[in-house]
């Protein structure tokens, strides 16, 4: 039985972290599989792996969860919002001293965690290694031996952020396939990595359950799932829902999920007289989710930007309709507009708007539009989807 590698950065909660596991737990009955983590963020893994799946930690010791949120909006180039959280934190509170133990254990912590990667890497005795961030994929490339099969796997959409995608292209141009989750990512990488040894291959992300029922689509809940931050856009969902609301007073919000707009969406909560409308869940598991989703009737989302979108064909696969604005990638290659749901261009939010009170005012066509969701999404199950999976790590 051949061995696979699964590298991540952690376990936790996060899109990323949540296909990894899907993956690996569907490769599990046919692969010895192992998820290897740099950091253990959480004494449990936010999302249920197989027994028969390892999980292997290079540092068993906490990343400090503030040094590898500054890190990430460092390397976005949000320095003003990083400035702004720095001022915050430490120099607000005059917390000078805890700032330099931080930032000197951030550093240290950045050189250690490239070092152990880099030689599990190099000592591995895995036959397949998948890599699931672009810095793996550049260490991957490095160091692997030269009888590994090495796959790239892109999550994130570049969104028009041209060095993002360069730093991608250098990262995974001596992989030997590069997979990623959507037709548009597909289609841009291909072109860019042509001329390279490195295949490009689109394998969506997986619907790791298909529920048995339908949502009735009667209760008057409008629901959406995904991180609390900026690129989600839930002030703007909390903008347009306290528009729809003083037409249709009966007609709840419930938002799931955790992160740093938290607070911002609380205070906008409290300052607009919400609090007996919008329902803030907080992080859920799968369960409770799949429980809310199939008592809600519309899901609305108002990313930014989204490379396929999981809660997506997830709230498909309950027949729910969705409603997207065109600006998440991800949601223009699973919403066939007017028939699967709706997808509004330019962020327009008066025809959101529309389209959320159409639905609200037509349960006949919540039920047609919900139903081409619900068969449309059939595709993404777990036994299609890790069929493309075999096909590339069985060729070599």
């Amino acid at each position: 039985m051949k061995r696979v590698s699964i590298l991540s950065l952690h376990l936790g909660y996060g899109g990323i972290e949540k296909s990894i596991v899907a993956l690996a737990n569907l490769l599990s009955s046919n692969y010895k599989v192992e998820i290897v983590c740099i950091y253990k963020l959480y004494e449990k893994e936010a999302f249920k792996v197989n027994d028969n799946v390892k999980v292997k930690y290079l540092i068993n010791s906490n990343l400090p969860k503030k040094v590898e949120e500054y890190k990430l909006l460092f390397f976005k180039h949000h320095f003003i919002k990083l400035t702004k959280r720095l001022f915050k934190d430490y120099f607000l509170k005059l917390k000078f001293i805890t700032f330099f133990k931080d930032a000197f254990g951030g550093i240290g912590m950045y050189h250690k965690r490239a070092k152990v990667m880099k030689n599990y890497i190099k000592n591995s005795n895995a036959d397949i290694i998948i890599s699931s961030r672009t810095f793996l994929n550049e260490w991957l490339s490095n160091c692997a031996k030269e009888d590994v099969l090495t796959i790239g796997w892109e999550h994130n959409h570049y969104h028009n952020d041209m060095k993002y995608a360069i730093d991608v292209v250098r990262s995974c141009k001596n992989l030997d396939y590069f997979v990623l989750v959507s037709n548009d990512l597909y289609e841009f990488y291909n072109k860019k990595l042509a001329g390279y040894n490195c295949r490009c291959v689109y394998i969506p992300n997986v619907l790791d359950s298909f529920p048995d029922k339908c949502a009735p689509l009667v209760e008057k809940r409008l629901v959406s799932v995904g991180r609390l931050s900026k690129e989600k856009g839930y002030i703007d969902l909390l903008g347009l829902y306290n528009i729809l609301v003083k037409d249709h007073p009966d007609w709840t919000l419930d938002i799931v999920g955790y992160g740093p707009e938290k607070e911002r969406l609380e205070e906008y909560i409290m300052a607009h007289n919400l609090s007996d409308k919008v329902i803030l869940h907080g992080y859920q598991g799968k369960e409770y989710i799949d429980k809310l989703l199939n008592k809600s009737s519309i899901y609305l989302m108002t990313s930014y930007t989204e490379s396929f979108g999981i809660v997506l064909i997830e709230a498909m696969s309950h027949g729910l309709p969705c409603i997207a604005f065109s600006s998440a990638e991800g949601a223009r290659e699973l919403i066939d507009s007017g028939r699967t749901g709706y997808l509004i261009n330019n962020r327009n939010n008066r025809a959101y708007i529309k389209k959320v009170e159409d639905l609200m005012n037509d349960i006949e066509a919540r039920k047609r539009i919900g139903h081409e969701s619900r068969k449309n999404v059939k595709k993404y199950n777990g036994e299609e989807v890790v069929k493309l999976w075999y096909k590339i790590m069985e060729k070599k």
